[in-house]
């Protein structure tokens, strides 16, 4: 009877007007290959994270949605929160 784990991200969305980016992580326990849970995390990428701790392909859409205007806009937003 051998265990696995595997983490995998299942979901990843652009949302909203700042286009923040939300990445759903799943954690799949497998007995001899058959799925027996399942547990989620998730986490959110705003426009001004520092993207180098994720996998390549949120970098690579944050990349594309994050650009100059989004950063600004959303720098502008957090200025007048304050």
């Amino acid at each position: 009877m051998a265990l696995t784990e595997e983490t995998i991200e299942d979901k990843i969305e652009v949302v909203g007007e700042f286009k923040i980016v939300q990445v759903r992580t799943a954690t799949v326990i497998k007995r001899d290959g058959v799925e027996i849970s399942r547990g989620f995390h998730r986490h959110t990428v705003a426009p001004n994270a520092n993207t180098s701790g994720e996998s390549a392909e949120v970098q690579a859409i944050c990349a594309a949605v994050h650009t100059q205007a989004v950063r600004d806009a959303y720098a502008a937003h957090l200025a007048e929160g304050e």
